[in-house]
């Protein structure tokens, strides 16, 4: 990561909710998702909020470097409707070498919808993908 990453940093990330991000579409093979309102689900909210992360931090990384979530505290306190769009504005709060970790607040077009922290661990793409190779390894 460039040293030039500093708390402070502000970035905010809009989406327009298609129906295929409501609870319904998280899990498909799970009838009591399927029996949910179609609402923007809380699984895809939060991929929402780490996609705000990794865009404000995507001008910092070094070649090379990917961002893993390491940690999300969040809440989801209104419904968003398919169709509407989502505002997701990130604040950086902390830069402890490779751990990035954001305040979060997500709104749509009426009402603040989702608010919390979040954590990241940038590190190296192909250090990442040797640790998962070898624990698949392990697994067999």
């Amino acid at each position: 990561m460039k040293e030039t990453l500093q708390s402070g940093l502000q970035f905010t990330h809009r989406y327009r909710v298609p129906s295929e991000k409501t609870v319904p579409y998280v899990f498909r093979e799970a009838e009591l998702f399927q029996a949910m309102p179609a609402v923007f689900a809380t699984a895809f909210m939060v991929g929402l909020m780490e996609w705000a992360c990794m865009e404000a931090l995507q001008p910092y990384m070094d070649e090379g470097e990917i961002s893993l979530g390491t940690n999300v505290c969040v809440s989801h306190s209104a419904a968003t409707p398919p169709g509407m769009q989502v505002e997701v504005a990130v604040t950086l709060l902390e830069v402890n070498g490779p751990r990035t970790r954001w305040s979060i607040l997500a709104r749509d077009e009426q009402e603040v919808i989702g608010e919390g922290t979040h954590e990241r661990f940038t590190i190296k793409r192909d250090k990442f993908t040797g640790i998962v190779a070898k624990k698949a390894v392990k697994s067999d």
